[in-house]
């Protein structure tokens, strides 16, 4: 029994120094206290985003609108990581450099992908494989970008595998892709929540 516990700790404290491993690098994009670092896209419009137990929720009543939210600072190339819970019918989107638009959305219930379906380049390529999560459980994003070339995986599956796109994909806050922008959380249509976003910047090309 005392050998037992004793592999179980072992495996534990592997997995626990792995993962540590896995994370090197990464910084906090979001304390889990405020919006510290990050800004209104429209400081006049309806701001929905507030700060519960760690998770950053953008709540929006039906039929309203709210307003996009920005990081403060601008990347180049990096690598950043996330999670989110978007509920069934609710559309959301996750922009590196505030430009290109990996689509959040509550599709599981279609079950196929396109263009614009969750996981999708926003119309620009529909994602190699279709691996939405139902509207009530987290799923996991990462994310790539070094010059042009994006890499995604989505709830542990490569998506985008070096996918050039070197337009902005719609709603980009300019177009001035080959420049450092921010990470941007779109708001404005719909009920989405994040937590865990981590991000490491990588070298210049």
């Amino acid at each position: 029994m005392k050998k037992t516990l004793a592999l179980i700790s072992s495996l534990a404290l592997l997995a626990g120094v792995a993962l540590a491993a896995d994370e090197d690098g990464f910084k906090p994009l979001f304390n889990g206290k405020d919006t510290a670092g990050w800004k209104l896209r429209n400081p006049n419009g309806n701001n929905c985003w507030t700060v519960d137990e760690g998770i950053l929720k953008n709540t929006i009543p039906k039929g309203g609108h709210g307003v996009d939210l920005l990081t403060e600072q601008k990347f180049g190339n990096f690598t950043v990581r996330y999670e989110f819970m978007v509920p069934d019918g609710s559309n959301s989107g996750f922009y590196l450099r505030g430009r290109h638009e990996i689509q959040i959305l509550g599709d599981f219930k279609g079950g196929k992908k396109s263009k614009t379906c969750n996981g999708s380049l926003y119309n620009f390529k529909e994602p190699d494989e279709f691996v939405s999560k139902a509207g009530t459980e987290w799923q996991t994003g990462e994310a790539t970008i070094i010059g042009n070339t994006i890499t995604v995986t989505l709830n542990g599956k490569v998506i985008h595998d070096k996918v050039v796109c070197a337009q902005g994909t719609g709603g980009q806050v300019d177009n001035n892709v080959n420049q450092p922008g921010p990470i941007l959380l779109q708001g404005d249509h719909g009920t989405v929540w994040f937590r865990n976003l981590r991000l490491k910047e990588l070298p210049k090309e």
